[in-house]
């Protein structure tokens, strides 16, 4: 077996030493520099022949593209040339700009751009408006929580005379007798400890099991023996997650579906 072994490792030093030996792993970085000069002259040829059938709408001198889906004249006029001078093939309407492609204003059926080079036209004002709506979503809901909680909050419990220790049969006598500890024998005194309940803990479960798909609360693992109390400081958690938009919580039938929020910068 270490024979074998040994023989393995050694066959694997010489591809690596075969490959490290490569001329070609050497220059791949001027290959890939090269191959980029040569898409570079490629696209701005492409732009130059396909612009040269064309002229600026406002004073007719040369367009010239600085970017994907954008061309400048000498005049100032900046356009995007697909809006500009294309037309659908399906009923001749004018094009319209979505996320990544164009489309036909009438029956919005998917258009090629005949002034793209292997580039995807990503539309800023679409991105920035859905931001907005998601950021009026989040405010909206986060008003919506706090006038629940504040609906949901117990009156005032004014006090209208002082308590009375002596309403209670005997409690004087217990919380005498607590007090003197010493009158008690100490296998007699029995404290029903219950194991104390550490948030942080269970929000580092919880983050540590919880991917980006969806997860069931019932699948997640309990931290201690005592189902019950494990189930309640699980919700308890959860609830102060979603709180602080880590998760986001729906109703499943008797079931909650968990979801991990998206961050601004991935949505």
């Amino acid at each position: 077996m270490n024979g074998k072994l040994q023989k393995q490792l050694f066959d694997e030093s010489n591809v690596d030493d075969r490959i490290n030996n490569n001329p070609l792993v050497h220059e791949i970085s001027g290959v890939l520099c090269r191959v980029k000069g040569f898409k570079d002259r490629a696209r701005q040829f492409y732009y130059e022949v396909l612009l040269s059938a064309f002229s600026c709408p406002v004073c007719g001198d040369r367009l010239n593209m600085t970017k994907p889906g954008e061309c400048v004249c000498s005049c100032g006029k900046v356009l995007d040339p697909t809006l500009t001078f294309q037309k659908s093939t399906c009923c001749g309407s004018r094009l319209v700009r979505k996320t990544f492609h164009y489309a036909c204003a009438r029956c919005h059926n998917p258009v090629p751009s005949r002034f793209l080079f292997d580039e995807k036209v990503f539309d800023k004002n679409y991105f920035r408006e859905m931001m907005r709506e998601y950021r009026e979503r989040e405010k909206n809901k986060k008003e919506a929580i706090r006038q629940l909680l504040a609906e949901s909050r117990s009156d005032v419990l004014p006090l209208t005379e002082s308590p009375d220790l002596e309403a209670i049969p005997g409690l004087i006598q217990d919380l005498n007798d607590f007090i003197r500890a010493e009158s008690y024998g100490m296998d007699s005194l029995a404290f029903n400890v219950k194991p104390e309940f550490s948030m942080d803990e269970y929000r580092n479960h919880i983050n540590s099991i919880l991917s980006w798909d969806c997860m069931l609360f019932s699948n997640i693992d309990p931290l201690i023996d005592d189902f019950r109390n494990d189930k309640i400081w699980r919700f308890i958690t959860l609830v102060f997650m979603q709180n602080d938009r880590e998760v986001d919580l729906t109703q499943h039938g008797n079931d909650i579906l968990i979801q991990r929020v998206y961050n601004e910068a991935y949505a």
